[in-house]
């Protein structure tokens, strides 16, 4: 029987359809949009393959040479159209294209042209013959008809997508004159899918830079409108992209709306191919501290949108914005789900290191532009210092920061290594929660006194990664809360107040007694280097977390048995040599002045005492004594 006399011809699915199908619209998607990028991804594959075997066989375009897809929305059925110009396919395709799970035509085309030249031949996009099932999530019936280029017969594929599905001849005054139409007949919930609003922004969001051009209708004797282009900002030379452009495009996918501070496009080649285009904002994304710390970088495979899911970039990135895509990055059955692979692993570092090289360029010759750019993002990027282990170095040489000398602008670390004092053999930094609080600690009174140069850190992160920061130049960090300051090797500042005298005995009894009295409240009473102006103030033991950082751990419940402070002394302010003189028989008064400089050292300190109801018995006591005498 020759194809034109051939009755209707029912099939069953090969392997059993039934559970297969159950499983594509329930478990392999988790979004139905996609039924509509499979479809034209599949529309687009078979205008390639048209446009390759049209390179010998030009007669196949029939002066029809423009490739393009067509969408109609049929409101009034509630039906949606997908049609394609493209290659086309006889009877015995559609019953292997269509009638049997996971095998791919696309796969096939593709092992033929690798067979004859040796390499890929055309940019095709299905490889998996399973993307035109997601059609059966939104419809209970899916009808095709299609021609094959240079045929004079069209054939009709119908199928609920329940087991079994039918072939027929098609009348060739309802067939496409080449190509391929696919009917979908909607759910009774799926009628969103004859809205223009939703088909459009699906189209654009998802298979908006495949390279057909794609028309809407809206409905079946409307004018085509055209969604799609078939054109790719990222696949054009650099040479050939306006500032504008990129400008635009960056909107587009980042959902902003300022211009971005730093572009980055580039072409990888050689053993692994793809392009990036990768934007930093201008401004802060609303959702730079959220909680996931997702990246918002999409992953295209031939122009074809797949996921926004795919960490291309680590997390201390984020903020970056933009796209890349491949051609050759292994998927599994769904093309959602992307196989951990070598090949996603080297587009995720050499994206990486362009994105910083591209920063690192910017704070050398723009140094305007990068200043703000750290002010947006510095917070963020300093987490890589403390998660990317092979890129800290580079981290910290990027970093800017406050300090007590640099006013309102930032300094890097060249800098402040380049200032160090003579006899000054660390990278001193104090964390605390805001500027105005750590510029008025007392830490900071005897690195001031001698001119030393203190960086002032504000951002939670900071207590984290100067735990495990490598040396600056062969300089370590050190923490103006934590240890001995060892200050006496550095000359004071000129016009600074001279040395103070050694401690007398009085004092050295004093700090005795305070210590005596403290007991296990404190690990350590000592006299200071460090004040010149401050009584007294708390600092950290040497081995362990600071000050700051022994707050946030206590704060989050990951530290339960935190080291005592040390509470450090001035041995020449005149509060503590007034105390130190007082009688040593009136113990009830020395002991209420040791506990009420233990608060003020806490409050200094940022916190409260520890019992406050004590506090201010004790603060009464002294000023009866006081009003007494």
């Amino acid at each position: 029987m020759s194809e034109t006399e051939m009755s209707v011809e029912k099939h069953v699915f090969e392997a059993d359809v039934a559970r297969l199908l159950h499983l594509m619209v329930h478990s392999v998607y988790s979004d139905k949009n996609v039924f509509l990028r499979e479809l034209i991804s599949n529309a687009a594959d078979a205008c390639e393959k048209l446009r390759y075997e049209a390179i010998v066989s030009p007669e196949l375009l029939a002066g029809d040479p423009t490739p393009r897809i067509t969408l109609t929305l049929d409101e009034e059925n509630n039906r949606l159209i997908v049609e394609d110009n493209g290659i086309g396919m006889g009877r015995d395709e559609l019953v292997e294209a269509l009638g049997t799970i996971a095998r791919s035509g696309t796969r096939a085309f593709m092992e033929r042209i690798e067979a004859a030249q040796g390499k890929e031949g055309a940019q095709l996009i299905g490889q998996f013959g399973v993307g035109f099932y997601s059609a059966f999530m939104v419809a209970d019936k899916v009808d095709v008809v299609s021609r094959r280029a240079g045929s004079e017969h069209a054939f009709l594929w119908s199928s609920d997508g329940k087991g079994s599905y039918t072939v027929s001849a098609a009348e060739l005054a309802d067939a496409p004159a080449r190509g391929t139409r696919i009917t979908l007949h909607l759910m009774e919930d799926t009628k969103t899918y004859t809205s223009r609003w939703t088909v459009e922004r699906i189209v654009k969001d998802q298979s908006g830079h495949v390279p057909v051009p794609i028309s809407i209708l809206e409905k079946p004797d409307a004018e085509p409108v055209q969604v799609g282009d078939g054109t790719a900002l990222w696949t054009k030379q650099k040479s050939e992209i306006s500032k504008e452009d990129y400008a635009d495009f960056y909107r587009g996918v980042a959902g902003q709306y300022d211009d971005p501070a730093l572009t980055v496009h580039f072409r990888a080649e050689g053993r692994h191919e793809y392009t990036a285009l990768a934007f930093v904002p201008g401004s802060k994304p609303f959702d730079l501290f959220d909680p996931d710390r997702k990246g918002r970088m999409k992953l295209y495979v031939k122009r074809v949108f797949i996921t926004d899911e795919a960490e291309l970039l680590p997390r201390y990135l984020r903020f970056v914005r933009g796209l890349v895509d491949t051609s050759d990055l292994p998927l599994n059955v769904s093309r959602e789900m992307i196989q951990e692979s070598p090949l996603l692993a080297s587009i995720r570092k050499g994206v990486t290191n362009r994105v910083l090289t591209a920063i690192e360029k910017l704070a050398e010759n723009e140094t305007e532009t990068f200043d703000k750019l750290w002010e947006n993002f510095g917070s963020v990027l300093k987490e890589g210092i403390y998660e990317d282990y092979e890129r800290r170095e580079q981290l910290v040489a990027l970093s800017r920061f406050r300090t007590t000398t640099s006013d309102a602008s930032q300094r890097s670390l060249t800098d402040y290594v380049k200032d160090m004092k003579d006899g000054q053999s660390a990278i001193y930094y104090l964390t605390g929660d805001n500027l105005a609080q750590l510029k008025a600690s007392p830490q900071l009174e005897g690195f001031r006194a001698r001119g030393i140069e203190v960086l002032l850190l504000t951002d939670p992160v900071d207590s984290f990664w100067v735990t495990s920061a490598p040396d600056f130049d062969g300089k370590p960090w050190k923490s103006i809360t934590q240890g001995a300051a060892d200050l006496s090797a550095i000359a004071k500042a000129e016009g600074a107040k001279e040395e103070a005298p050694q401690a007398s005995q009085l004092v050295i009894d004093f700090v005795a007694f305070a210590k005596e009295t403290l007991g296990a409240s404190v690990s350590d009473v000592r006299t200071s280097d460090r004040l010149t102006e401050s009584a007294v103030c708390l600092v950290a033991p040497e081995h362990g977390p600071d000050r700051q950082l022994e707050k946030m751990l206590q704060g989050a419940g990951r530290l339960d048995d935190a080291p005592k402070p040390i509470l450090e002394i001035n041995p020449s302010h005149a509060l503590i040599t007034a105390m130190a003189a007082s009688p040593a028989g009136d113990t009830a008064f020395r002991t209420d002045a040791v506990q009420l400089l233990l608060d003020q050292a806490r409050v200094l300190d940022g916190d409260k005492p520890q019992d406050p109801r004590g506090f201010a018995e004790r603060l009464s006591r002294v000023f009866d004594r006081a009003l007494k005498a």
